[in-house]
């Protein structure tokens, strides 16, 4: 049965977060300098907005916070493959249950069935092991061995779909942050794109503590909510991993009146996660799906860097979850009037 939405629920509604936005401002380019994106200053409480570029961001911040960054690894996970038929088939490789076995999506996926074999680049194949919903597929790639090298050759960087063009050679280090390290994401953790090693040193100059915890992004960052009740929309689980060291300077710093600056929704989920009733980060490693959306109250984060989202996402949702929906969308409406470049290879926003 479904639910009949009264006023008060307007933000239990995902259409309460649409904004219009013109295509031309969907950046389908990264800058040529990271740190020249502009930085639009949304305080979390109070009135005004403030323009800035990115490379100014040391000037909000003090000695004492703690900026963490998610140092995930985006693998080459597009694949193109050839049926038996000679037919094309493009593969986003999602998450492995073995090193050469894989969960993925196959574009066009009706005619990729169980026990079929395709042909991939470098002389290997791809056994269909299984068939789920909405495309996906499980592959065995074979053979096994040195497989991660292969992939680094064979496959090609996972843009989101927005960005309407193929990847380039140059895509596999600009859709890459420049502390990334682990291998296993599928997407970008793009507020990250913006920093330089050079502008990470200019904070830890200034006493900012720099801490990195892990999150795999997956193809939730891809997929749109559906349902109109968002009570109904189950996000996809994720990976992660928060190291002693990490938890440790997290605490230390909530007791001395440190800030905690999460750059990108994954580190958000990630800390809030991992966090208890009391503001206590516990280091672990796990997997999440944790949903926030207004209202939530929460328990590790005080500021936020992140881009600007899609509209009626659930990355927006988290956003106006820190600031507030209709304060957050009218400064996306400020965005937008002053032709801010939006999503992965966009601008990005502080909340603050």
């Amino acid at each position: 049965m479904k639910r009949i939405f009264e006023k008060s629920d307007i933000m239990d509604r995902r259409s309460a977060y649409i904004y219009s936005l013109p295509e031309r401002l969907i950046a389908q380019e990264p800058l040529a300098d990271r740190t020249s994106s502009r930085l639009l200053v949304l305080p979390r409480r109070g009135d005004g907005l403030d323009h800035a570029l990115f490379h100014e961001l040391p000037n909000y911040m003090r000695a004492g916070d703690v900026l963490v960054l998610n140092n995930t690894r985006v693998i080459p996970a597009r694949l193109q493959a050839l049926r038996p038929t000679g037919g094309r088939v493009e593969l986003l490789l999602l998450r492995p249950d073995e090193p050469a076995v894989w969960h993925c999506l196959a574009k066009p996926a009706k005619r990729v069935r169980v026990g079929e074999e395709l042909e991939l680049p470098g002389a290997r194949r791809a056994r269909v092991m299984a068939a789920g919903e909405d495309g996906r597929r499980k592959i065995r790639i074979e053979p096994a061995d040195g497989f991660d090298a292969w992939l680094e050759d064979a496959g090609s960087p996972p843009l989101p779909p927005y960005i309407q063009r193929d990847a380039r050679p140059e895509d596999r280090g600009r859709y890459q942050t420049v502390y990334a390290e682990h291998n296993g994401a599928v997407a970008a953790p793009t507020a990250g794109l913006h920093f330089t090693r050079e502008l990470l040193d200019v904070l830890r100059e200034k006493g900012v503590n720099i801490v990195y915890l892990t999150l795999h992004v997956g193809i939730g960052t891809f997929r749109p909510v559906s349902v109109e009740n968002l009570d109904e929309h189950e996000m996809d689980y994720e990976q992660y991993e928060v190291s002693e060291e990490s938890a440790s300077a997290l605490n230390g710093a909530r007791k001395t009146g440190g800030r905690i600056v999460a750059v990108g929704t994954t580190v958000v989920r990630t800390l809030e996660t991992v966090t208890d009733r009391e503001g206590i980060v516990h280091p672990g490693r796990g997997e999440t799906n944790l949903f926030i959306r207004p209202p939530y109250d929460f328990k590790a984060v005080d500021a936020l860097i992140t881009n600007f989202h899609l509209p009626g996402s659930t990355l927006i949702m988290l956003v106006s979850a820190l600031a507030g929906r209709e304060r957050v969308l009218d400064a996306y409406r400020e965005a937008v009037a002053k032709e801010y470049r939006f999503f992965s290879y966009g601008d990005a926003m502080l909340i603050m």
